[in-house]
C-alpha cells in the first residue's frame, strides 16, 4: 500500500512550533492521519513530542465555521456573503470610529499557537480605523517579565540551557509546557550529565521535578519568600560575582544593604524550604562555570509576579551570569515582542500600557465603565476572551455590551457565539503561516510554512473560509484604503522580480504616511500573487525583514544576508520563501548581548519594586473561608488551550479532573474519582477528583483548555471546567496587571447530586 507524500509545516500547540511533516488522508483527502518530526527542520532536526498526533481534531472540527454570519435581532445567527459581510462590517466599524473616535474600537488577538501573520495584516485595519488599544494572550503572561527587564537591562534575555552547567525551571514544567528547543531531549541530557544540575522550584512534584537533582518545593504563591532568601544568601555568604558588577551594574551597595537586612531562615520558614537547601542551592549556582534559568506562567499568572521577575533576575546577575556561554543572552528576531511601559495608559482604568498591550484584567472595565472613553466594538481574531480571561461571567457581559464585537476565527468559540459578525478564517493548514517566537541562539531560524489543504477542504467546511490576510485586504479595501489605481504600479514592478518590486514598494507606499500603514494588506494584494501559490500570505515578511536588517544587521549578515537593509531583507525574503522547511535567518555571537538601558550599564535598583519587597511579610494571610490554593490552568499531557474543541481527542483526564492530594481528599470525605463541590469567591462548580502525591496538601489544580461547548456532546462533563468560571478580575499584578490564575483561594467539599 502506497502512502500519501510526505508535506513538511510546523506544530501549532505550543510556541516551539517544531518541524513536521503530515500525510493527508481520508475519503476527502483532508485528513491529516501521519506526523513524523521533519529532520530537515533547523532547530527542531526531527524532534516532535506526542503533541502533532491529535491536530486532525483541530484541523477537522464539526464546530467549524463555514460562512460569515450576521446576528438576527431575535439573537441568531444567518448566513451572509462575503460582500455583505465585509461591507456592513467596515460601515459599523466606520460609524464608530466616526462617533467615538478610532480609540474605542479595540483589538485583541493577532498570534498564540503559532497562527502569527494575522497580528501584521490586522495593522493596516487597525490603522485605517484609528485603533489604538490592543491587546493579547502575552498580557495575561509575561508583561511583568518584559517590564522588570526593559528596565532592568534594556533588552529581553533567555537562558542558553543545552551548554549551560546549572538550569533552573522556576514555574514551569518543560515537559509539558516545552517553550525549550527539543524540550525533553534537553531535559533528559541536563538531567543525566552528571558534571550539570537541574534545579526546579514548583508546589507540585512535575514530570520535570521529578528529572530535577533539586526540588525547591515551596509552598503555593511564596516564590518571591524563596527568591528573596536565594538573594540574600548570596550576600550573606559572599557568593556574588563582584568582578562582573563592578564591570557591569549600578546600584549594588543599595541591594546589598536591602537584602542583607533580610533573615534568610525567616524566608525560608514562610515558603517551606528548608533553609539550608536554599543556602546549598544557592551555592551551587554562584559556584558554577554557567547557570542559566526559564520562569514561567507558574510564577508570572501568581501573586507577586512582577517582584518575582525582578528578583529572578537579580540571582542570575548578582551571579554573572550574562552574556556568555550557558548563560542569559538575548536573542534576535524579525519581530521584536517584549518592551517596557511606554507611558501610555489605558483611557479608562489608566492601566498602564506595557509591551504595547492593555492588561487583561481591566478589558472588561474598560468597556463596561459610564466613561466618554470607554471601548465601543471590538475586533476579536483567533483567540476567545469569553473563555480565555479572567471572570468569565464578567467578560462576557462585556463583550455582550459592545456596540459592534466582530470575531474572526476558525470555529464558533463562546466569543464568536456573542458576535454580532463572525467572519470564518482557515485554518493554519490551509494557508501559509510563520513562526514568530524565534528565541534560539547562536543560530536562530524562521519557517514560513506552506499550505498544505485548499481553504475549507475538510468534508463539512465549503469554500467560505478565507485566509485574515484576505480577510484585512478587503477590509481596508471597503474602508477606502486604496484601489486598483493605487496599486498598479506595484503590480508591474512585481513582474520584473524582487528588486523592481522593492524599489517601487519603497517609493510608492512607504513615501506615503496613509499606505504606509497598510503596507501588510498591499504587500499581500501585489506581491502575494507573484510568489508561490502556496506561500502568498507570507508576502507581509518582506515589510517585517526590511524593519528587521535595519533595525539590526549584523546577525543577519552572519547568516548570508547581508548589504544595505533593502538588498539584506530581500535576500532574507527570498531564503524564506524559498524554504519551505525553515531558513537559519541570523547567527548571534555572545557579544550581540549588550544591555541597552539609558547608561548601558544593568540597573540593580528598582526603587517601587524594592519598596513592593519591603511589604512582605505584611502580605495578606490565608482566608480562612478558603482555606485551599487552586491552580487554575495547569498544563497536562491531553491539554491544549481551547484550538482543539473536540472532547474525544483525550485519551485520559476526558473531565478534567481536580487535582488534590490524598490527605486532603481523606480529611474531607473523599476518594479517587468522587464528585466535589469547588467554590472560589467568584464562582463554584462541580468536580471529578484525581489523588495525586505530586501535590502538597492545600493545593489543588485544574487543568487548562477545558470547559468548552462542543456540538453533539452528550454530556457537559465531557467538556470539564472552564478554569475561568473561578477566577476574579480584581485578583491581579499591581504593576503589570497581570492575573493571578495559579493562585486562587478556594474550598472543597463533597458533592451530594439533588435526588430525582
Amino acid at each position: 500500500m502506497s502512502h500519501a507524500e510526505w508535506k513538511p509545516t510546523a506544530c501549532i500547540l505550543c510556541e516551539c512550533n517544531c518541524g513536521i511533516e503530515v500525510q493527508l488522508g481520508g475519503d476527502s483527502g483532508s485528513r491529516l492521519i501521519r506526523f513524523r518530526g521533519d529532520k530537515r527542520h533547523p532547530t527542531s532536526q526531527g524532534y516532535a513530542c506526542e503533541k502533532p498526533h491529535r491536530l486532525d481534531f483541530y484541523q477537522n472540527n464539526p464546530h467549524r465555521l463555514t460562512q460569515p454570519l450576521r446576528r438576527k435581532p431575535d439573537g441568531s445567527f444567518e448566513a451572509i456573503s462575503w460582500d455583505i459581510a465585509i461591507r456592513e462590517v467596515a460601515e459599523r466599524l466606520t460609524s464608530t470610529r466616526d462617533t467615538w473616535g478610532g480609540s474605542s474600537i479595540f483589538y485583541y488577538g493577532g498570534g498564540g499557537q503559532g497562527n502569527h501573520l494575522p497580528g501584521a495584516y490586522a495593522t493596516a485595519t487597525r490603522r485605517l480605523l484609528g485603533s489604538t488599544f490592543k491587546s493579547s494572550a502575552l498580557a495575561q503572561e509575561k508583561t511583568g517579565e518584559f517590564l522588570v527587564s526593559d528596565r532592568m537591562l534594556g533588552i529581553h534575555t533567555r537562558g542558553d540551557f543545552e551548554h549551560c552547567e546549572v538550569g533552573m525551571f522556576l514555574g514551569k514544567n518543560p515537559w509539558h509546557s516545552h517553550a525549550v528547543p527539543r524540550a525533553r531531549v534537553t531535559l533528559k541530557e541536563l538531567a543525566k550529565d552528571p558534571a550539570r544540575t537541574m534545579i526546579v522550584v514548583d508546589p507540585r512534584r512535575t514530570e520535570t521535578a521529578d528529572l530535577a537533582d533539586i526540588h525547591l518545593q515551596v509552598k503555593p504563591g511564596t516564590d518571591a519568600w524563596l527568591l528573596s532568601a536565594m538573594v540574600a544568601t548570596l550576600f550573606d555568604e559572599s557568593l556574588v560575582d563582584e568582578a562582573f558588577l563592578a564591570e557591569r551594574a549600578d546600584g549594588v551597595d543599595a541591594i546589598r544593604a536591602h537584602f542583607g537586612a533580610l533573615s534568610v531562615a525567616e524566608y525560608c520558614a514562610r515558603c517551606g524550604v528548608p533553609e539550608e537547601l536554599v543556602r546549598e542551592t544557592v551555592r551551587v549556582i554562584a559556584r558554577a562555570a554557567s547557570f542559566a534559568s526559564f520562569e514561567d506562567l507558574g510564577v508570572q499568572m501568581n501573586r507577586h509576579s512582577t517582584l518575582v521577575s525582578y528578583l529572578h533576575r537579580l540571582l542570575w546577575v548578582l551571579t554573572g551570569n550574562l552574556g556568555k556561554p550557558g548563560t542569559h543572552f538575548a536573542p534576535m528576531g524579525l519581530v521584536e515582542f517584549a518592551s517596557g511601559a511606554n507611558g501610555k495608559h489605558s483611557p479608562v482604568v489608566e492601566a498602564p500600557i506595557i509591551s504595547g498591550l492593555v492588561p487583561c484584567n481591566v478589558i472588561a472595565e474598560e468597556i463596561l465603565t459610564d466613561h466618554d472613553k470607554r471601548y465601543r466594538a471590538m475586533i476579536v481574531e483567533a483567540s476567545n476572551p469569553a473563555h480565555s480571561l479572567a471572570d468569565g461571567p464578567r467578560m462576557r457581559e462585556a463583550l455582550a455590551a459592545l456596540d459592534t464585537l466582530v470575531v474572526i476565527d476558525v470555529a464558533m468559540t463562546e466569543t464568536a457565539a456573542l458576535a454580532d459578525y463572525v467572519l470564518p478564517a482557515s485554518t493554519q493548514f490551509e494557508k501559509a503561516e510563520a513562526t514568530f517566537f524565534n528565541f534560539e541562539f547562536p543560530n536562530n531560524y524562521f519557517h514560513l510554512r506552506r499550505r498544505i489543504l485548499e481553504a475549507g477542504a475538510a468534508a463539512q467546511a465549503p469554500s467560505g473560509p478565507l485566509p485574515e490576510a484576505e480577510i484585512h485586504a478587503r477590509l481596508c479595501e471597503a474602508l477606502g484604503g486604496f484601489d486598483e489605481d493605487t496599486l498598479a504600479p506595484l503590480h508591474q514592478a512585481a513582474k520584473l522580480g524582487l528588486p523592481a518590486y522593492g524599489a517601487a514598494f519603497m517609493q510608492h507606499v512607504m513615501g506615503q504616511p496613509r499606505l504606509a500603514g497598510q503596507a501588510a494588506v498591499i504587500l499581500y494584494r501585489t506581491l502575494g500573487p507573484v510568489l508561490p501559490e502556496d506561500a502568498k500570505e507570507g508576502a507581509v515578511l518582506l515589510g517585517l525583514a526590511l524593519r528587521a536588517t535595519m533595525r539590526d544587521p549584523k546577525p543577519f549578515a552572519r547568516a548570508g544576508f547581508d548589504g544595505p537593509p533593502p538588498v539584506a531583507a530581500m535576500k532574507l525574503f527570498q531564503a524564506i520563501i524559498d524554504s519551505p522547511t525553515g531558513v537559519i535567518m541570523g547567527k548571534g555571537v555572545w557579544e550581540d548581548t549588550q544591555v541597552k538601558t539609558a547608561n548601558g550599564r544593568i540597573q540593580l535598583v528598582l526603587t517601587d519594586l524594592l519598596e513592593e519587597h519591603a511589604a512582605l511579610n505584611h502580605a495578606e494571610s490565608h482566608d480562612k473561608d478558603y482555606p485551599f490554593v487552586l491552580s487554575a490552568g495547569e498544563r497536562r499531557s491531553f491539554t491544549a488551550n481551547t484550538i482543539i474543541r473536540d472532547p474525544s481527542w483525550r485519551k485520559k483526564d476526558l473531565d478534567g479532573a481536580l487535582r488534590m492530594h490524598p490527605d486532603d481528599a481523606e480529611a474531607l470525605g473523599l476518594s479517587h474519582a468522587s464528585l466535589a463541590r469547588l467554590t472560589t469567591r467568584r464562582g463554584s462548580v462541580v468536580v471529578r477528583v484525581e489523588l495525586s502525591d505530586t501535590m502538597q496538601t492545600g493545593h489543588l489544580a485544574l487543568p487548562n483548555g477545558m470547559g468548552v461547548g462542543f456540538p453533539g456532546a452528550e454530556d457537559s462533563a465531557q467538556g470539564g471546567v472552564a478554569p475561568n468560571e473561578l477566577t476574579e478580575l480584581s485578583a491581579r499584578d499591581p504593576f503589570a496587571g497581570t492575573p493571578w490564575h495559579k493562585y486562587v483561594p478556594a474550598r472543597v467539599e463533597a458533592h451530594a447530586p439533588a435526588c430525582a
